[in-house]
């Protein structure tokens, strides 16, 4: 879900190539569900191997990251450990309306119902431990780095780039601004065309960058309200928000109310949700981190990238070859542009 503020930023559009040279700090579990989501035959169903594993999520990592790297960005995938309690709440609910989803799936199914299928199918997605560690081997292979955070994934980036160990969050969600990222890039994934939302037809896809000292300025509150703003509309951690507050008042309310304590008396937080406000707030303000992490980049291991995606999960062989000759040029390349501008 993540926090529902993103018509308020105030974000740039970008390309791909602004962010070579850079490390990325990548919500693994982010864009691995964004794969899962969009890489499907035409009824909805996964992209499988031989045996019936699901291979979706790594046609689009080793396609996406490969291309990345083409262009000179540092992808360090950065995944999930322990959720907080009070998110537990938030994924029994999106359980439940995957359990529907599942049971509308089955009704398109037997009416033959192929668009019916994919929608529904899509509703249904979620990630599993072996997609995980798939996703994991694939990575490290590429000789990327491997985060695991202690808590949420897009904490633990977040404090990645803040220490200036990173240049920016990938993530579509605004969680990590909350979580105290300098920068966030979205679409960094799914940049290009991407189908739009029940037609036919596609739409352009660009990078946006959005900063976190530019999204303070032009809203005028400080991080601390941003964090406040963002709790009233709704988060995972306090689903759906104060009833009635869109963004746009939530705003509003932050800048009428100096104080946290001040804000959530006034709209009565008590009669909504039965956590404390100080709960939800605290797990962004000081989320569970860790400061030892390391990133550390690499050649890729073309063996063993063949192992796991020709041999393991049946990828075209020819067709990975390609892309690793094609991603060693491209550094080649890059190494002597570089040569010759330090040369002139």
């Amino acid at each position: 879900m993540g926090v529902q503020i993103t018509a308020l930023l105030p974000g740039k559009e970008a390309r791909l190539e602004d962010f070579s040279g850079k490390v990325i700090a990548v919500d693994a579990a982010n864009h691995i569900y964004q794969f899962l989501t969009t890489i499907r035959a035409p009824d909805g169903s996964f992209f499988t191997d031989a045996q019936g594993n699901v291979t979706s999520h790594l046609i689009g990592l080793f396609t996406r990251t490969t291309h990345l790297m083409k262009l000179g960005i540092k992808p360090a995938y950065v995944f999930d450990g322990q959720v907080p309690q009070l998110k537990k709440t938030e994924l029994l609910r999106r359980a439940g309306h995957k359990a529907e989803a599942a049971e509308k799936h089955e009704e398109a199914e037997e009416k033959g119902d192929v668009e019916g299928m994919r929608k529904y199918a899509i509703r249904t997605t979620h990630l599993t431990p072996e997609m995980v560690n798939d996703a994991k081997e694939v990575i490290t292979a590429l000789g990327l780095p491997v985060v695991q955070a202690p808590g949420e994934g897009e904490a633990q980036a977040s404090h990645i780039v803040a220490n200036g160990d990173a240049f920016a969050v990938a993530s579509q969600d605004a969680d990590s601004l909350l979580f105290g990222a300098t920068r966030l890039v979205r679409n960094l994934s799914i940049a290009g065309r991407r189908k739009k939302a029940n037609a036919l037809s596609y739409e352009q896809v660009a990078p946006e960058l959005i900063e976190l000292r530019e999204v303070l300025s032009q809203l005028n509150i400080s991080h601390e309200q941003l964090i406040c703003l963002a709790m009233l509309v709704g988060t995972d951690y306090n689903t759906r928000g104060i009833k009635g507050i869109g963004p746009k008042t939530a705003l509003k309310l932050v800048r009428e109310h100096k104080t946290p304590a001040g804000l959530f008396n006034a709209v009565s937080w008590q009669r909504h949700f039965s956590q404390p406000w100080q709960e939800v707030f605290e797990l962004f303000a000081n989320p569970n981190t860790s400061k030892e992490y390391e990133l550390r980049f690499s050649e890729p291991d073309k063996k063993k990238l063949a192992d796991l995606l020709c041999d393991k999960h049946n990828f075209s062989r020819q067709r990975v070859e390609n892309t690793l000759d094609e991603l060693g040029a491209a550094c080649t390349a890059r190494q002597q542009k570089g040569l010759g501008d330090f040369l002139k």
